[in-house]
């Protein structure tokens, strides 16, 4: 699936009813992963949606892992985080009339890291996804969440979300990535931009 507009219908619905599961357990969610990419105009290829939570993975992760396989005819493994984590557990959901969906849980009660995920979750917008309440991590948020992944793939991604959003303006993405302790991952990447 290249994009969130591009994705097989039933991975759509399944990750609305998700959605709702997860906000009705008070862990609203957010579209991240190469589906946001493809919103602001990088599509490449992925073979899953991503769904940011933060939230406590043992309890309310938990739970939503529950509920979720009543609500649909699906397999869902929860990954719980260790100390040594820097996310909060990963639960992925997949069935065979939909893509995987995963949900990335950034808290993780167990080693408190200073990441971008709470923060894009609650500044991500709604009315992106054109048909759907999915709402999408902003621009900024999804760029400074690619910096704390870390690797190649997703210096790539951002260079790419970069060139195809010549008007967004880099003092807004440099505020949110000194916020989180990425200053100097923004600041290597500009460079390499200009040489």
């Amino acid at each position: 699936m290249a994009g969130a507009e591009d994705a097989n219908p039933r991975t759509l619905e399944a990750a609305e009813t998700i959605g709702r599961i997860l906000e009705e357990l008070g862990a609203p969610c957010a579209l991240i992963g190469a589906a946001a990419l493809a919103v602001y105009g990088y599509a490449r290829a992925t073979e899953d949606l991503d769904l940011a939570v933060a939230t406590d993975p043992f309890s309310t992760l938990a739970r939503a892992r529950e509920q979720i396989l009543k609500a649909l005819t699906c397999d869902a493994e929860l990954n719980p985080p260790d100390a040594q984590d820097p996310l909060g557990g990963v639960l992925t959901i997949t069935a065979d009339d939909f893509d995987p969906i995963q949900i990335v849980n950034f808290i993780n009660p167990l080693s408190p890291v200073n990441n971008p995920g709470p923060d894009a979750i609650a500044k991500s917008l709604p009315g992106l996804v054109e048909g759907s309440s999915l709402r999408v991590v902003d621009l900024p948020h999804l760029i400074a969440l690619k910096l704390y992944a870390g690797g190649p793939k997703s210096r790539l991604d951002v260079m790419e979300l970069l060139a195809r959003n010549p008007a967004l303006p880099r003092s807004e993405v440099a505020v949110v990535c000194e916020r989180f302790g990425l200053k100097d991952d923004w600041e290597r990447l500009i460079s390499e931009l200009r040489d």
